[in-house]
Formats: structure tokens, C-alpha cells, sequence
């Protein structure tokens, strides 16, 4: 699992929507990229799946988890995840945040999944086990 982490404005969406694109081109299974709001249609690869959480009203920790382990076991076939600004998802507490994470970790591992995350949040208001993840 890799955290991209900062303020607004310093580049992680651009770098994870570098790492998908490139991905796609290398990848054997599928690419699933989560996101917030319908921002990135055109600039995420056709080759990955691009949701939106706010088409399924997903906001909050416990409904992000729950949709990953939905899209995980729908098809065993995912290799790579993407999920820009899980901050925002996670309704902007670091906690929450957190808590994600810790739970996205343990089921991407289980099921062999990459996992790539972009939060916009101050790496210093995060604590050591969220900042262990950071790339």
C-alpha cells in the first residue's frame, strides 16, 4: 500500500493518475480507480474502471471499506486499486482516514491487490501508523 499525502495543490493526483495510466499499460488484471466526484474522466486510462462514490452516496470510513470489499469480491480478477482523495471520502477526519487504511490494508493484502491512495491532508496532523504508508 502507498499513501500519497499533502496539502492541496502539491501533486498527488497528477502522480496517481501517472501511476494508473502507466499501470494500465503493464497490467494483466484489472484496474479499479475510486474517486470523488466525476473529475478524471478524461484523464484516467479507459483501461481502468472509474467509479464515483458520490454515485453510490458512499461517504465515510465504514462505506468506503465496504464498497473496496464489494468491488474486491465482485471480481477476482483486480490487481490494482486507486482511490484519489480518500480524505474527503472519509469526511475529512484523520481518524477516519485511519481507520480506512489499517482495514484496506489487511483485505488488499489478503486478496495480492496494489493499492495506491491520495488524501489531501497535512502529513503532520496524521499519526505514525498512517504516515508508515506514505510512498
Amino acid at each position: 500500500m502507498k499513501l500519497l499525502a499533502g496539502v492541496k495543490g502539491t501533486g498527488k493526483t497528477k502522480a496517481l493518475i501517472a501511476e494508473v495510466n502507466k499501470v494500465c499499460g503493464e497490467s494483466h488484471g484489472s484496474i479499479v480507480f475510486i474517486e470523488k466526484g466525476k473529475k478524471l474522466t478524461f484523464d484516467v486510462s479507459y483501461q481502468a474502471r472509474l467509479v464515483d462514490t458520490e454515485d453510490y452516496g458512499i461517504a465515510g470510513a465504514d462505506q468506503l471499506y465496504g464498497y473496496l470489499c464489494g468491488i474486491l469480491s465482485a471480481n477476482y480478477d483486480i490487481t490494482e486499486v486507486f482511490i484519489d482523495n480518500a480524505f474527503a471520502i472519509c469526511n475529512k477526519s484523520v481518524e477516519e482516514l485511519e481507520e480506512f487504511l489499517v482495514k484496506a490494508e489487511a483485505i488488499t493484502t489478503k486478496n495480492n491487490v496494489a493499492f495506491m491512495v491520495s488524501a489531501s491532508v497535512d502529513p503532520a496532523a496524521l499519526s505514525e501508523t498512517v504516515r508508515a504508508y506514505m510512498a
